[in-house]
């Protein structure tokens, strides 16, 4: 059979059904995902030495013949593998732990190549469980790999030793050395199909090498420089074609959609700001100015406003909802618990009320004049969960959507609402959120949203001081909570990870257990209980005892996280804090501090890593959400940037998000490449590579 890219991977020799799907779950299905599925890093096994040369505390290769091989046991009982390998300098002794099987693969008489670390075992140097690479079996006159073509720019004399060896992500069943050999396989079956994309002046401007080598280079390095300029090659190409969509869905956007061009009074606008019962920072007023300008723009608006706990973007929306409203067109603010739609609900309320704005709160679980408002179409704003889906809400006028930390809302969810208008317009789009997203992620990822960010905190807020408070000092921690409590009259909250015990997870507080251990701690305190399996009414419950001051403690989980704003609550105690990414904790915090009274964030901890607890004390010292995003970015990895993988951000294959200057490189070929030629008319392969990557993320999403 042919192989070409689009074969899926189970028709690959030595592949199969079954080995397939084992590289689904590594998200290989196809022979092009196998060629572009690159290694984390790399063995060197590069320095190849004699048998008589070797030293304890190197890493090599030696080649020679097995000229013995026999199973043992360790005084502790563990299988133990001893064999030795002879070359014409000498004898080597190795030895493996627990593979009794390399009898079989290794008898005596063949002639195979071993790398690994040299070490002492007993008073004698040994080579400790080496990785072999058979190059003859007694009695076979054919290489093992006498068969195998050489790749055009890299000739591969072994696999496995000798050389840099690229070890790969693994699942259960699939291992880099057999990995190594399928990928080896493709390369010289499939190399000349994969096809150049970027141009030859990208190339060339940047210092990028070719995509054949550099397949062949990520994979098969002949030195750390080549593994080096490969990476940095198809890592470029994944963050050119990542922004490039990003700019066709921009114009697309713009050029099929057209958008109620808003009027904007200056003197209105001030009439609304002056009567605020605050100043605007300087952040409110840049972002407000650009958010208005949108609203006059031929275009709906395609806005993200990042704003840190606490700056202030919800009084900004308000804002861009009152000038909808003087231009005659409706306004709807969705968010993604009742919790923090109420709040929104309530904040909008008295900015606006005061202009006479018929005000309405949707909910699942409120059926209240809001309702017959919305059912009605006689509302000016209506805010709600998504319960602003139904299909009894209608909405004649909707000229703004505002949807808060947009992560937790699906595409289709948010299709549904701008498709509900039904005079041809497509609403203006402002979403929010308060997740700290680093800047080298916010502009790949957003390049089809314009971006504000709010980072200064509205005068009055407080910082929290935040102690990470280790196993040993627990006792204390608690006596000084009850004292804090008791002299100010504050209130606070104690935030478990999990809602019930975990086998898994047994180190990791639960609310449920944790809830009853509490009670005993905190004997003459009434303590309440919020987690995110309560039913919305019992939710509403806790959080207005709470709220009035019925309860002097909130045991929860992360649901506190968003929308819960109780300007007498002055302490956050955060269980199991390593558990948290740095964005996470920074929004927990974020519930204090928003009174008169100091605040305090304790961040408990049993870890003893260096590093984990080097990330947490970062929190003690630095109060901007960007700031800690970056951090979190630079000592965690993108994969936990987020907590969880529903804010939407996609993982790269290639790239990562700490390589600022390729992103920033990658942006700018973008730029200059679609201003010199906005329709890419002069670049078809681009056209076509483009098309392909947006049907394929469509099928994604």
């Amino acid at each position: 059979m042919q192989l070409s890219l689009n074969t899926p991977i189970q028709y690959v020799p030595r592949v199969g059904p079954v080995m397939a799907k084992r590289l689904e779950k590594l998200g290989i299905h196809t022979v092009e995902d196998l060629l572009f599925y690159v290694p984390f890093r790399y063995d060197d096994f590069s320095l190849v030495s004699p048998v008589a040369r070797v030293q304890a505390g190197e890493t090599v290769t030696v080649s020679g013949t097995i000229t013995s091989f026999r199973n043992a046991f360790t005084k502790s009982g563990k299988k133990l593998q001893q064999a030795q390998l002879t070359d014409e300098t000498g004898t080597l002794d190795v030895i493996w732990f627990n593979q009794p099987f390399l009898a079989q693969i290794l008898p005596v008489g063949t002639q195979t190549r071993l790398a690994g670390k040299i070490d002492w075992f007993g008073h004698k140097i040994v080579m400790t469980s080496p990785v072999h690479e058979i190059t003859k079996i007694e009695g076979s006159h054919t290489s093992i790999h006498g068969s195998m073509r050489s790749f055009s720019a890299n000739q591969i004399e072994s696999l496995h030793t000798g050389r840099l060896a690229p070890v790969y992500p693994e699942t259960q069943g699939v291992s880099s050395k057999w990995l190594r050999g399928r990928i080896a396989f493709i390369i010289q079956q499939c190399i000349q199909q994969v096809i150049e994309y970027l141009p030859d002046s990208i190339i060339e401007e940047y210092g990028l090498i070719g995509i054949h080598q550099a397949i062949e280079h990520i994979h098969y390095p002949t030195d750390p420089k080549s593994a080096t300029y490969a990476h940095r090659r198809l890592a470029f190409e994944e963050l050119f074609f990542l922004q490039l969509r990003a700019w066709e869905e921009r114009m697309l956007w713009q050029q099929t959609n057209r958008s109620h061009q808003c009027k904007t009074d200056e003197s209105e606008v001030s009439q609304c700001i002056r009567s605020l019962p605050f100043t605007l920072t300087n952040d409110q007023q840049t972002t407000t100015k650009e958010i208005l300008t949108d609203l006059t723009l031929p275009y709906p608006m395609n806005r993200l406003l990042e704003g840190d706990v606490g700056a202030g973007k919800t009084v900004v929306a308000a804002i861009a909802m009152y000038v909808a409203y003087k231009n005659g067109l409706q306004s709807i603010l969705m968010a993604p618990t009742q919790i923090l739609a109420e709040q929104h609900y309530t904040t909008i309320k008295s900015f606006l009320d005061p202009f006479g704005l018929q005000i309405g709160l949707v909910t699942g679980s409120i059926k209240t004049e809001s309702a017959r408002l919305a059912w009605n179409d006689k509302f000016d704003i209506l805010v709600g969960t998504h319960a602003l889906l139904s299909s009894k809400i209608k909405l004649e006028r909707l000229g703004l959507v505002v949807i808060d930390e947009q992560q937790r809302f699906g595409v289709l969810q948010r299709g549904i609402l701008v498709g509900k208008t039904k005079n041809g317009k497509t609403p203006h789009m402002l979403t929010m959120t308060a997740t700290p997203i680093p800047r080298t992620v916010a502009r790949t990822l957003f390049g089809n949203l314009n971006l504000s960010v709010l980072a200064t905190i509205p005068d009055g807020r407080k910082e929290v001081k935040t102690w990470v408070v280790p196993k040993e000092k627990r006792e204390n921690a608690y006596e000084w909570i009850k004292k804090q409590l008791n002299e100010t009259g504050g209130q606070a909250y104690i935030v478990c990870p999990l809602i019930e015990e975990s086998e898994t997870l047994t180190s990791v507080k639960a609310v449920k257990t944790e809830y009853e251990l509490l009670k005993s701690i905190f004997s003459g305190m009434s303590i309440g209980l919020l987690h995110g399996r309560m039913k919305p009414k019992e939710k509403t419950t806790a959080l207005d005892r709470f709220r009035t001051q019925k309860d002097a403690i909130l045991l929860a989980t992360p649901v506190v996280e968003v929308g819960i704003d109780i300007p007498n609550a002055i302490i956050i105690l955060i269980e199991a804090a390593e558990r948290f990414c740095l964005a996470q904790l920074h929004q927990l915090r974020g519930r204090v501090g928003r009174g008169r009274i100091a605040s305090f964030c304790l961040l408990f901890t049993e870890t003893e890593d260096a590093l984990t607890l080097k990330r947490l004390k970062s929190l003690e010292t630095t109060h901007s959400g960007p700031l800690l995003a970056d951090l979190d970015l630079a000592l965690r990895g993108p994969g936990e940037l987020f907590g969880t993988r529903q804010h939407g951000i996609p993982d790269l294959k290639i790239a990562r998000w700490t390589q600022a200057d390729l992103i920033a490189q990658s942006q700018k070929a973008v730029k200059a490449l679609t201003s010199a030629d906005p329709t890419l008319t002069s670049f078809p392969l681009l056209m076509e590579k483009l098309k392909n990557s947006t049907i394929h993320a469509a099928h994604q999403d």
